[in-house]
């Protein structure tokens, strides 16, 4: 999950006297979001709100497209062996980082090294990995254990598995100055207010059309709002779901709304009764009604899910155990039955939430609501983000609410969630069937073949009620009708290298 720490609070008529840099002009996109990042290092973080910014500063081998397909990057081309066990990618010429270095396939070897040797955030990313090989300035090659359909998207699905500069990150600058390939190159960061971004003229993609990005943070959503609507800004997704009307109405604005590859889901501690009873997990979820926790916290925009992969993605599987033919007096009356056979007459529940993420709070407090309903007592307990994560590693929980964000193949929704040895696996699950399903998932070849593994897998953990998933949010954003070229991405990546300012 991507979280955010030290998250600051800017109002819009302070915008003007941020930090500044050399990338400040009239031709410079002043973006806004909702916090600020943890840190600069693209390899260590798990911040959504730094990825919104590194994802212009690094690059990876390969990348998404819009319809998230795997595409070239700094590997212009690869070939895979016919026992799919080996990858050779060509790494483009002539490419350099912001500092003049030039990129080799020592770089890429080293990246991905450190990934691995220093157990880093996305090291299960790459656990198929045997050994990578630098075999000449243009080449690299990648030995796997077995094959592996979902290795692109291991290697550059996101931010998270950039291509870093040796020097920088041995010299400790990374965490401050970070140093990519990307299409804008670092100017500064004004702790609290701001950080400023400059045009690489010399990106092997083209320079971009813009001198530059200055990043403002503004947790509150509302003067995002008012400092888009005033000009102060140009760029902003910290949009409050409550405001898009008024915003779609502004003649002067863009707003951009697609269904996200995101879920929100709630989970319970399998190591704390008794939330160990299958029969109360069930209870729960078929008390919660997801749609109007969706209408809550999205206004319309988020799509109610009992999986976790949205409707738009070709892994989409249908599955309506908890809510279909049931109206609200027959789920709850399914969940009382389902108590009594546990032998709970009345239950305790703390339900950890985050506020750096505001629809958690709003979200537990539905459920609270819907809970109430079967004789379950909610205790919403709200934390800082750090604090939230402490207690989740200790288990020290009931349940707890968040979501996950970056997923692109269904390894990246299920995997790390719900193996036994997931990485991710707070809730303690473990199902030999689900582990072996899931196993077999990451090298099953065959498209069709790998939908009904993921499909089946996922239907056993909502039976188990692993995971409770409850929506896929929308990503939104909105901008001035003079930013041209943007596009509002399904996976939430914030890319301004095709993006151009016309200006009056």
């Amino acid at each position: 999950m991507a979280g955010v720490v030290g998250t600051a609070f800017l109002g819009a008529s302070a915008l003007a006297a941020c930090g500044g840099g050399s990338a400040d002009t009239a031709n410079t996109i002043k973006a806004a979001i909702a916090g600020e990042p943890d840190q600069l290092d693209p390899q260590k973080s798990s911040s959504y709100f730094t990825f919104e910014v590194l994802e212009n500063v690094f690059d990876t081998l390969v990348e998404p497209d819009e319809q998230l397909q795997m595409r070239p990057a700094l590997a212009e081309s690869w070939e895979v062996s016919e026992d799919g066990l080996q990858w050779i990618f060509t790494v483009r010429d002539g490419v350099t980082f912001h500092n003049g270095d030039p990129l080799t396939a020592a770089d890429v070897e080293y990246s991905f090294r450190r990934i691995i040797d220093e157990e880093l955030s996305n090291a299960y990313k790459l656990e198929a990995i045997e050994s990578i090989t630098a075999l000449d300035d243009r080449h690299v090659r990648f030995t796997v254990s077995a094959p592996t359909p979902n290795l692109l998207t291991s290697i550059g699905g996101f931010k998270g598995l950039a291509i870093v500069n040796r020097r920088n990150v041995e010299s400790g600058e990374i965490t401050t100055r970070p140093i990519g390939t990307g299409p804008f190159s670092f100017v500064s960061r004004s702790p609290g207010a701001s950080i400023v971004l400059a045009s690489n003229p010399a990106y092997w993609g083209g320079a971009p059309a813009v001198d530059g990005v200055r990043y403002s943070f503004i947790s509150q959503g509302t003067t995002a709002v008012s400092a888009l609507r005033s000009g102060e800004i140009d760029w902003t997704d910290a949009i409050p779901a409550q405001q898009l009307s008024i915003l779609r109405r502004d003649d002067s604005l863009d707003v951009g709304t697609v269904v996200a590859n995101d879920y929100w889901y709630v989970t319970m501690n399998f190591d704390a009764a008794p939330f160990d009873d299958t029969r109360v997990r069930q209870a729960v979820a078929y008390a919660i009604d997801r749609d109007s926790i969706a209408q809550v916290v999205g206004y319309g925009t988020a799509t109610p899910n009992e999986l976790a992969i949205p409707p738009t993605s070709p892994w989409f599987a249908p599955y309506e155990r908890y809510t279909a033919g049931l109206d609200r007096d027959a789920a709850v009356a399914k969940s009382r039955e389902l108590l009594r056979q546990a032998g709970i007459r009345g239950l305790d529940m703390r339900l950890m939430v985050t506020t750096e993420y505001p629809e958690t709070v709003t979200a537990a407090q539905v459920i609270a609501s819907n809970l109430a309903d079967i004789g379950i007592d909610v205790k919403i307990e709200q934390l800082d983000f750090g604090a939230w994560l402490d207690r989740q590693a200790a288990g020290d929980f009931d349940a707890l609410l968040l979501g996950w964000l970056g997923n692109i193949d269904p390894e990246d929704f299920y995997y790390a969630q719900h193996h036994s040895e997931g990485t991710s696996n707070a809730q303690k699950y473990s199902n030999p069937e689900v582990d072996a399903l899931l196993d077999r998932g990451r090298t099953e070849l065959d498209v069709e073949a790998r939908k009904r593994i993921y499909a089946e897998a996922a239907s056993i953990i909502a039976d188990d009620v692993s995971y409770l998933y409850l929506y896929n949010p929308s990503s939104t954003q909105a901008f001035v009708t003079q930013l041209k070229g943007y596009v509002v991405r399904s996976d939430k990546a914030i890319r301004f290298r095709d993006a151009r300012l016309e200006r009056s």
